[in-house]
């Protein structure tokens, strides 16, 4: 019996280990996909970054895009928004999320209300005062 446990165990470890990011791309977050804000004037493509989870404008309203200009932001899509987040528990995420039309970012929580819904919240004073809105899934 131990020469058996000894066998399976030595067999085990010549098996390669998985890192972190590869447990977060085979298991797919329903946090990934493209969402549009509230106003529908963004849509940002959200997915993985080092085993985080990331997000980048893949494009904007001419509002937006002149929004963003007037803040130093020459160039919007391509613009990492959602950035670093990790899990924090089931469907929900903690990171930075930057905001251009101000040219800061803000600690931040993500929240999967649903499949097709996500809150995101930017926080000031270590997450004390916290604006959210709700993305939808395009």
């Amino acid at each position: 019996m131990n020469r058996k446990l000894a066998s399976l165990m030595a067999a085990l470890l010549l098996l390669p280990s998985a890192t972190h990011a590869q447990y977060a791309r085979e298991a797919k977050p329903m946090a990934i996909g493209v969402w549009i804000n509230p106003r529908g004037t963004v849509k940002v493509e959200t997915g993985d970054c080092a085993g985080n989870l990331c997000g980048w404008v893949v494009w904007a309203a001419p509002e937006a895009q002149a929004d963003a200009r007037d803040s130093g932001v020459a160039r919007l899509i391509g613009t990492e928004l959602l950035r670093d987040y990790h899990s924090v528990g089931a469907g929900r995420y903690e990171g930075t999320v930057y905001v251009p039309d101000m040219g800061r970012s803000f600690f931040s929580r993500i929240r999967q209300q649903n499949a097709d819904t996500l809150r995101i919240s930017g926080c000031i004073l270590d997450g004390l005062i916290c604006k959210s809105q709700d993305w939808r899934r395009v």
